[in-house]
């Protein structure tokens, strides 16, 4: 197939996680011989900040850590019709600007051949609701949202059965356990601050647990402000600035143990949905612990792939155990690493979506 995607952006995982996945799936689809362009605006936000804090380094450093991938910016004269040409697939990612997306709908409605989604992911189908009435949607054939709470909401909106479930996954031709175990010390956070989303949630779950626990806390990430930066201080925390997500894998190679603190809205609102780096995480064989939240849809084996803990204490008990427990984080690991594989890889998804597709293909029976 050839297949275009109009991304916020390929190459740049500043504050943008679903560049992770958006990479991930497009290698896959290459192996499989499928063709693939991917178009990302010239002006996008994780493009701009990125450029802005570390210059053209990371480019260079995306081009060398994925040589096969390939985006190209576009601008106000950008040609729609020329992009889309010959294309049997096409997909919109929601930070697309809404002028693009009505203009995707417009040549679909028009007679364009070729099978239209938007792909959403991110909470603002619950947050802002106001984002999604700006966006027309009327010549698209199918949403594709990375989780059931995220596609009901889509399904309200009139979508029925064209409302998919596409959960995000891991690339694991990146993620995956080093191939020589080395010493592991400490704890590591990966993740962005953000708007405040999970401040109290941040303190509760990981700076104060970790530090009661006697362990070394590594943090990387973006959107830090001055009291959180302040936070991180008081708790011994090392902060790292903005990882490239390729060097994550060895970053948790380092490290006893990772954490997740779901954001409040994928907490509360949007139950079942993870964040990508659960996948990540767990492709590396890293021991997972995790702030409260609902594995609805059963993605994974709470207890089994990783650990829950209801409060700060438990959390805290749980490092203190991981410490001492090398039988512990050896099974954690292990199983983790399991479901990744036989459930939740780039390859499942991208078989998932040419499963969609051709769901979308098949003739209206008469």
């Amino acid at each position: 197939m050839r297949i275009v995607v109009f991304a916020h952006s390929l190459v740049s995982c500043w504050n943008h996680g679903n560049a992770h996945f958006l990479r991930g799936i497009t290698r896959e689809l290459l192996a499989r011989t499928h063709e693939v362009r991917v178009f990302e605006p010239v002006d996008g936000w994780s493009r701009v900040n990125l450029l802005a804090d570390h210059g053209a380094a990371p480019f260079e450093r995306f081009a060398r850590d994925f040589p096969e991938l390939r985006s190209t910016p576009y601008g106000p004269e950008f040609d729609l019709t020329e992009a889309t040409h010959g294309a049997d697939l096409v997909i919109a990612h929601e930070w697309t600007d809404p002028s693009l997306v009505a203009a995707l709908g417009r040549q679909r409605k028009r007679g364009a051949r070729f099978t239209l989604l938007f792909h959403d992911t991110h909470h603002r189908g619950v947050s802002d609701p106001a984002a999604l009435d700006a966006l027309d949607l009327t010549g698209f054939d199918g949403v594709l949202a990375f989780g059931a709470s995220l596609a009901e909401v889509y399904r309200k909106r009139g979508w029925g059965a064209r409302a998919f479930v596409w959960h995000e996954a891991a690339d694991t031709r990146l993620f995956r356990p080093p191939a020589n175990e080395g010493v592991r010390a400490g704890a590591v956070w990966i993740g962005n601050w953000g708007d405040g989303e999970r401040t109290r949630e941040l303190r509760e779950f990981l700076l104060e647990p970790v530090a009661r626990a006697g362990l070394l806390l590594d943090v990387h990430g973006v959107r830090y402000p001055e009291d959180a930066l302040a936070s991180l201080v008081r708790f011994s925390a090392r902060y790292h600035g903005w990882l490239p997500n390729a060097r994550a894998p060895e970053v948790f190679a380092r490290h006893m143990a990772t954490v997740h603190v779901p954001r409040r809205y994928y907490a509360n609102a949007l139950p079942g949905i993870p964040t990508i780096r659960v996948f990540e995480a767990l492709a590396c064989g890293i021991p997972l612990l995790s702030a409260p939240w609902q594995d609805s849809e059963e993605l994974f084996r709470p207890g089994q792939d990783y650990l829950v803990a209801k409060d700060g204490d438990t959390m805290h008990h749980h490092l203190r155990a991981l410490t001492h427990d090398p039988g512990l984080r050896a099974s954690l690991a292990a199983s983790g690493l399991e479901t990744i594989r036989s459930r939740h890889t780039c390859a499942h998804r991208v078989s998932e979506l040419l499963r969609i597709v051709a769901q979308l293909r098949e003739p209206v029976a008469a």
